[in-house]
């Protein structure tokens, strides 16, 4: 099957109407779509596996990544794909371990969006456009800021990356910006 960002959006907006949702989809796909430009590595696949890695959280959140493999195999993706997709649970609720350098960006920068966004949502500008890696450090460093983002996660997928969480955050906020008009930011 050849795996096109269209397949993988009406795939995505068969179970994802949440604009919130649907956003946070688009800011995991631009960084991943970052990261593996980047690495020389499929800036398409990389994205498009951003861009579904949450496939079945709005219908199904209390089995998410339970059923996000049928869903991505019924739409023709493979095992290497789904496996990616249920590598950034690992620890929360897959105990599938990120192994491949995508599978390891996938689970640092899922959560780290979530932060960016809400840093982003604060600012005058509304806007990552004008984010500094400084602004997201601090509130980083906040537990109450977006306390619902597991650190911990971001701080042990950027020790597994050999990346520091400022070159992670900095990595971040470029390709959230490359995506930022989806975003609305």
């Amino acid at each position: 099957m050849d795996i096109t960002r269209e397949h993988a959006l009406t795939t995505l907006q068969a179970y994802t109407k949440s604009d919130a949702l649907l956003k946070h989809a688009f800011a995991v796909e631009g960084v991943m779509r970052y990261f593996a430009r980047e690495a020389g590595e499929d800036e398409s696949y990389w994205g498009i596996v951003g861009l579904l890695h949450d496939v079945d959280y709005e219908r199904w959140p209390e089995e998410h990544l339970k059923v996000a493999p049928r869903l991505l195999a019924e739409a023709g993706y493979d095992e290497d794909f789904i496996r990616a997709v249920l590598a950034h649970g690992w620890g929360l609720c897959t105990e599938t371990k990120p192994e491949k350098r995508m599978e390891t960006v996938l689970y640092t920068i899922d959560e780290l969006t979530g932060l960016i966004t809400a840093a982003a949502y604060m600012r005058p500008s509304r806007s990552v456009m004008d984010m500094e890696v400084s602004s997201v450090k601090k509130k980083f460093k906040d537990k109450g800021f977006a306390a619902g983002v597991n650190r911990e996660v971001i701080l042990g997928g950027c020790e597994m990356l050999g990346l520091t969480l400022e070159d992670v955050i900095q990595k971040s906020i470029l390709g959230m910006r490359g995506v930022h008009e989806a975003l609305g930011m």
